[in-house]
């Protein structure tokens, strides 16, 4: 186990891919010298409260999209429009938008306004777009774009932690089964993010160019 603050996360993490950016209003507020950010998936755990499959491939199709639309420069936070494919209110796609705004800082009607027309982060994360891939994440400076979608079934869950999960639902769990049902469920994290982070069968990048997103 790690420790971050207050927090214990598994080993695991700290191997994770790490997100780095560039935050044009952190850096003009002096919140950090030269607005360079540093994400790393214990971040993105500690924004949803929880770690799971859902919220690593978001945080793996962020880091690809990033990597894609920014491949010689640190990628300008505050400067991108995300947009979902799904309602926010369908399955998963909520808990996704909102770890891609969080690495990006797009977001939806309650973001930030900006300061003198500058620094407008609000209006940049949208649900239900009429897009092919999961999601679609566009550069605001030059309109590049790039969609991205994760398929996860190359990166099958423990059937353990399925048979041990209602056992906890129901409180009804040995702390043995809860330990033994917690594994099993992040090692399916550990190896989406260490083994498939860049497979592209799991994280898939279609370039604007590459056909219809």
């Amino acid at each position: 186990m790690t420790t971050d603050a207050f927090a214990s996360f598994p080993s695991f993490f700290d191997e994770a891919p790490v997100i780095r950016v560039q935050d044009p209003l952190a850096e003009f507020l002096g919140a950090v010298r030269d607005g360079q950010l540093e994400y790393r998936y214990a971040h993105a755990v500690q924004f949803a409260g929880h770690s799971c499959p859902t919220v690593a491939s978001a945080f793996l199709m962020t880091r690809a999209a990033l990597r894609a639309l920014y491949p010689d420069a640190l990628p300008r936070r505050g400067e991108l429009r995300v947009e979902l494919r799904d309602p926010a209110t369908e399955g998963v796609t909520g808990v996704i938008g909102g770890v891609a705004g969080f690495l990006t800082g797009a977001a939806g009607e309650g973001g930030f306004h900006g300061i003198g027309g500058r620094f407008v982060r609000q209006g940049l994360l949208a649900y239900g777009a009429p897009i092919a891939t999961q999601m679609r994440f566009t550069r605001l400076d030059t309109g590049t774009t790039v969609g991205v979608s994760a398929d996860l079934r190359p990166v099958p869950g423990d059937p353990q932690a399925m048979e041990l999960m209602p056992l906890c639902v129901r409180g009804v769990a040995s702390p043995e089964q809860q330990e033994a049902f917690r594994a099993a469920w992040q090692d399916r994290v550990r190896r989406l993010l260490l083994q498939h982070a860049d497979d592209p069968r799991v994280i898939v990048v279609l370039h604007a160019a590459g056909g219809v997103q």
